[in-house]
């Protein structure tokens, strides 16, 4: 990590800084949501970017919607091997959470294969009663005419019992999988967690409940959740518990941090733009359509990590066996060459789901249509019983460039007339 010397990248000009300087993961960036001049920047003049100098150490950045589409399919030279994220692990700690994500194929696929049942069409039938009785629960619960945080009262709380759902998981206890989300990805003294050894010391907690919930199935793995489906599944039933540990993770990362903010991010947009929240109110039927807009606005994971594994010459650029390149989902998106009009936000978008949230290729969000139901069932029970969610106050952002999120969103409900 080289921390002596970054550059203060709020105060500089996007415009007129020299390329070489532009470091798009600094943090104070996406803490202030102000990284898009900078990705715009990068898409127009160094499309194919290499930062020397950061946090997390020297990187290429990718930031237009078709090179990233490039680079997710060759995943040969652009292996996932053996982190999804910018961040390296501590230097001389020997923790580690491998997880399919972080692998190729064939690993990769047999794993994969083994829980992706869960969110099978036919099981997302069965779990879209649920998740609409919960989320009618908690909207009816929800004060009018009071300010309140939403990413508490609603997103973190809806996601976190559709996970409790999706493991078969003790729901009196359900708030440990949002902690352990959390501090998978969080950076050191930003009020979730202060050291390393915190995290890894929750985090051995989190394998010693899981393992418990194993060994309680163990003998009779006939549910269709994901801890059973890992018991019965040949290249799942024999993991080492490091490797338990990370694809449990994997799982709850995934199935809480992009639809937990998302439903944050959605309310934030149409206040943004109150014509588009009017659309809403005039013609619920664009939900469906409108989800797939939010997903491409907010963009729940803003990158993905790919290592270069032999020298390669990419769009003019040589890249070296080892480098760390960077696919900015979040620049994708807002890339104009592939979305017209990228920097509006529009319920009734044509082609709403031409985005690159969910990732491309053979890592592909095997969730996203679980993520994609949970939000349009929660927003037909929103428009059912509000007029709108009004944000009251600026909202506060994680401080991350991997988790796109927010921590506090104050709003009032007002009631249809």
């Amino acid at each position: 990590m080289n921390t002596n010397v970054l550059p203060n990248m709020i105060d500089r000009n996007p415009v007129t800084m020299p390329l070489e300087e532009i470091d798009i993961s600094y943090i104070d960036l996406w803490k202030k949501d102000a990284k898009w001049p900078f990705f715009k920047r990068l898409r127009d003049d160094a499309p194919v970017h290499y930062c020397r100098n950061s946090e997390y150490g020297a990187f290429w950045s990718i930031t237009r919607f078709e090179d990233i589409m490039e680079v997710e399919k060759n995943w040969e030279v652009f292996s996932s091997y053996p982190r999804i994220s910018i961040g390296d692990p501590v230097e001389g700690s020997t923790f580690s959470t491998p997880t399919f994500i972080a692998m190729d194929p064939p690993t990769h696929d047999e794993q994969r294969k083994t829980v992706q049942g869960v969110v099978a069409p036919q099981n997302l039938k069965q779990l879209e009663a649920t998740i609409r009785s919960r989320a009618a629960q908690i909207l009816d619960d929800l004060p009018l005419g009071e300010t309140f945080n939403w990413v508490d009262r609603v997103s973190v709380e809806l996601t976190t019992q559709m996970l409790a759902t999706l493991f078969d998981f003790p729901f009196e206890d359900r708030s440990k999988l949002t902690r352990w989300s959390d501090i998978v990805f969080a950076r050191l003294g930003e009020g979730i967690i202060d050291s390393h050894e915190q995290r890894q010391e929750e985090l051995m907690e989190c394998l010693a409940y899981f393992t418990r919930l194993w060994k309680e199935r163990e003998s009779n793995p006939v549910g269709n959740d994901f801890i059973s489906m890992m018991i019965r599944g040949d290249a799942t039933r024999n993991l080492s518990p490091q490797e338990y540990l990370g694809n449990i993770l994997l799982l709850i990362v995934g199935g809480n941090d992009t639809t937990r903010n998302s439903i944050s991010g959605g309310v934030l947009a149409l206040n943004q733009h109150p014509e588009e929240y009017q659309k809403l109110r005039d013609n619920p039927d664009v939900i469906p359509n409108m989800v797939s807009e939010i997903i491409r606005w907010v963009t729940p994971l803003a990158h993905m990590r790919r290592t270069v594994t032999k020298d390669y010459e990419f769009k003019g650029q040589q890249m070296k066996a080892g480098d760390k390149v960077i696919m900015w989902y979040a620049s994708g998106n807002r890339d104009e060459r592939s979305i017209k009009d990228p920097e509006r936000f529009f319920v009734d978008r044509e082609r709403a789901r031409n985005h690159i949230s969910f990732g491309f290729g053979l890592h592909r969000c095997m969730g996203n249509r679980m993520a994609e139901m949970q939000l349009r069932v929660l927003w037909e029970e929103i428009q059912q019983r509000f007029d709108r969610i009004e944000v009251m106050g600026p909202e506060v952002r994680t401080p991350s460039c991997f988790v796109h999120g927010y921590i506090d969103l104050p709003v009032r409900l007002h009631a249809k007339t």
